[in-house]
C-alpha cells in the first residue's frame, strides 16, 4: 500500500472513531406523573440507544423507549445505600457514549435542582463526552401545584426558596442559612427533608418563623399514590410521624398552605387513591387505563390476553374470492376488523372490494373503528352483544343469506348457530387467535397479593378465562381470598356471566357496554 493509500487510510480509520463516539442526554423526567415529562424529552425517550434511569423515574416513560433499547437501572434512592454509586453511574454514562451509543440519562424532577445533574455533567465535560440538558418540570411546583398549593401568591408572598433538607454528609458546615430563610423568604420548600424535619423546624422557629406558620407534605406528588397532610410548624413533624408520611417527600412552609382548601384539585377526583386492573390487551389497554387516570384513578394495566394472527388463513383467503356472493360480513369486535382488513391489504384488496355486502358490527366502538378503514356499518343493534346482533338479522330475515363471520379461532357460537337455525349459509373465517400471556402471570399474582387492589375490569369473556388461568388458584376458597375486598366491574352481561360461572360476584356493569359507559359505571360507583 502507497504512503498516501496509508495515510488517507489512517485518517479515514480516526475519523471514523471519532464519528463512534455517542452523546448524553441529561433528561429531566418530570416529579412521577409520565405526562409531565418534556416534549423534547419523550423523544430523546424514543430515540435513545441506551436509559439510564432513577428510582424517582416513572417507569411508564419506559414505555416510549425502542424495544431494542438497553435500559440500565440505578435507583438511587433517599434514605437506604445506592445500589449503584454515583461514580459508577458516572462511569456508565462515559463508557456507553464512548461506545458510540445514545444515551439519555433519564432523572427525577429537573436534573438542575437537587438531582446531581451538575456533577455527572462535570464528569462527561472532563472525558470530552458531547452532552445535551432538558430540563424537566421539578418536584417543588409539581407537589405544590397537585396539592392545591401556589407557591406564589399575591396577597400572600411574592418570594419563594427551594432548600434542600439532605446536604452532603461529608460537608464540614451547612450551605443553609437559617438565620436569613426563616424570615426573609415567604415560601420554603424544602427537598429531602422528612427525616430531618424536626431539626428544620426547630431552625425556622429559633430564627424568627411563626410557629403558627401553616405547613404542608406531600409524598409522592402527582403520582395516584400521592398523600398529603397540613399542620404548622408546632406540630407538623407529630402529623407526618402520626400518618407515616416517609419520603420521597416535600414540605412546603408559608402562608400560601391555606389555600389548599381551595384549589385542592387533584385529590378530589372521583377514583383518586383506586387502584384498578385493566386485564385487556396490551393493544387495547390505553384507552381504557388513560380514561381511567382521568378520574384520578392508579390504573395498573395487567393484559390477561394476546392477541396474535390466526394459523392459517385459507378459509378467509378462499372467501375472498367470492366475497361479491356475500350479503353480510359481520364483526363481532375490535381483532376482527383489524386482522380481516390487515389480511385483506397482504392480499392486494381494499375497501372497494367490499361494495357487494351489507356490513354488521357488535357495537358502536366497532363502527368506530371499522369507519377508520373507510367504511359505514349498516347494521349496529340496540344491544351490544352477540345475541343483539342476531336479532336484528333475525328482525330483516336471513334465510338463504350468506353470512361471513371473521372472528378469532375460539369464539361463542351463539352468533352463527342462531343464523344457521335461521336459514342462513354461515362461514367462520379465524381471523386472529387469544394466547395467555405466560410472561405476566407472575407480576399479576403479585399485584393481588399485596392486598391494595379496589378493582378488576373485564372487558371481554377471555380476559375472565385467562385471568383465571393466570392467578393459579388452587381451589375457589383460595380464589375467593385473592380477590377478598376488590371488585369487579364487567363490560356487559356476556363478561359477566363468565365471571359468576366461575363463582365470582359482579359488582358493576354499565347499561351500554361500551368502554366510555364502563368508566362512568366506575365512577358512578365510587361516588355513591
Amino acid at each position: 500500500m502507497s504512503t498516501v493509500l496509508k495515510t488517507v487510510s489512517g485518517i479515514m480509520s480516526n475519523q471514523e472513531k471519532k464519528e463512534k463516539l455517542g452523546k448524553v442526554y441529561l433528561v429531566g423526567a418530570g416529579p412521577g406523573d409520565p405526562g409531565l415529562i418534556t416534549v423534547r424529552g419523550k423523544y430523546l425517550l424514543e430515540k435513545a440507544e441506551v436509559v439510564v434511569y432513577d428510582y424517582l423515574a416513572s417507569s411508564k416513560l419506559l414505555k416510549h423507549t425502542a424495544p431494542n433499547a438497553e435500559l440500565i437501572y440505578v435507583g438511587k434512592k433517599g434514605g437506604v445505600r445506592h445500589p449503584v454509586p454515583q461514580d459508577q453511574i458516572n462511569q456508565i454514562l462515559v463508557d456507553k457514549a464512548k461506545a458510540g451509543k445514545v444515551v439519555v440519562r433519564l432523572k427525577g424532577g429537573d436534573p438542575f435542582i437537587f438531582g446531581r445533574g451538575g456533577e455527572e455533567i462535570q464528569e462527561l465535560f472532563d472525558v470530552n463526552i458531547p452532552f445535551e440538558i432538558v430540563p424537566g418540570v421539578t418536584s417543588a411546583t409539581a407537589a405544590a401545584t397537585y396539592a392545591g398549593i401556589p407557591i406564589t401568591h399575591r396577597d400572600f408572598t411574592a418570594s419563594v426558596a427551594f432548600i434542600t433538607g439532605h446536604e452532603d454528609p461529608n460537608k464540614e458546615r451547612s450551605n443553609v442559612d437559617w438565620s436569613k430563610l426563616a424570615t426573609g423568604v415567604g415560601t420554603l420548600v424544602i427537598y429531602m427533608g422528612i427525616k430531618n424535619l424536626p431539626i428544620i423546624v426547630e431552625n425556622l422557629i429559633s430564627h424568627g418563623r411563626d410557629p403558627k406558620t401553616p405547613v404542608a407534605v406531600v409524598r409522592w406528588a402527582s403520582t395516584p399514590e400521592q398523600r398529603s397532610v397540613v399542620g404548622t410548624l408546632e406540630n407538623i413533624a407529630e402529623v407526618v410521624k402520626e400518618n407515616n408520611i416517609t419520603p420521597p417527600s416535600l414540605i412546603i412552609v408559608g402562608e400560601v398552605v391555606s389555600l389548599r382548601d381551595t384549589i385542592n384539585w387533584y385529590e378530589k377526583r372521583p377514583l383518586f387513591g383506586k387502584k384498578i386492573i385493566v386485564t385487556r390487551t396490551r393493544e387495547q389497554a390505553s384507552d381504557l387505563v388513560a380514561a381511567l387516570e382521568e378520574q384520578g384513578a392508579n390504573a395498573i394495566e395487567c393484559s390477561t390476553i394476546n392477541i396474535e394472527p390466526a394459523d392459517s388463513y385459507d378459509i378467509l383467503d378462499s372467501e375472498f374470492e367470492c366475497i361479491d356472493e356475500y350479503h353480510w360480513i359481520l364483526f363481532t369486535s375490535l381483532n376482527s376488523i383489524k386482522y380481516f382488513f390487515k389480511r385483506m391489504y397482504d392480499k392486494g384488496l381494499d375497501a372497494r372490494d367490499l361494495k357487494g355486502p351489507s356490513i354488521g358490527v357488535v357495537g358502536k366502538s366497532t363502527a368506530d373503528l371499522l369507519h377508520k378503514y373507510g367504511l359505514n356499518a349498516d347494521l349496529i343493534p340496540p344491544t351490544f352483544t352477540g345475541e343483539g346482533l342476531a336479532q336484528s338479522l333475525l328482525d330483516q330475515g336471513v334465510e338463504g343469506r350468506n353470512i361471513l363471520i371473521p372472528r378469532a379461532l375460539h369464539g361463542r357460537e351463539i352468533l352463527p348457530e342462531t343464523l344457521r337455525g335461521a336459514g342462513a349459509r354461515v362461514t367462520v373465517a379465524p381471523v386472529y387467535k387469544n394466547v395467555l400471556p405466560e410472561d405476566r402471570k407472575e407480576a399479576l399474582r403479585e399485584e393481588l397479593e399485596k392486598k391494595d387492589v379496589d378493582m378488576i375490569t373485564f372487558s371481554s369473556s377471555s380476559t375472565v378465562r385467562n385471568f383465571l388461568s393466570m392467578v393459579n388458584a388452587g381451589s375457589q376458597e383460595e380464589l375467593r381470598k385473592l380477590l377478598d375486598g376488590v371488585k369487579i366491574a364487567s363490560i356487559g352481561p356476556i363478561t359477566g356471566k363468565t365471571v359468576t360461572d366461575n363463582g365470582l360476584q359482579v359488582d358493576l356493569q354499565p347499561e351500554q357496554f361500551t368502554i366510555p359507559d364502563l368508566v362512568d359505571a366506575i365512577v358512578d360507583y365510587y361516588r355513591k
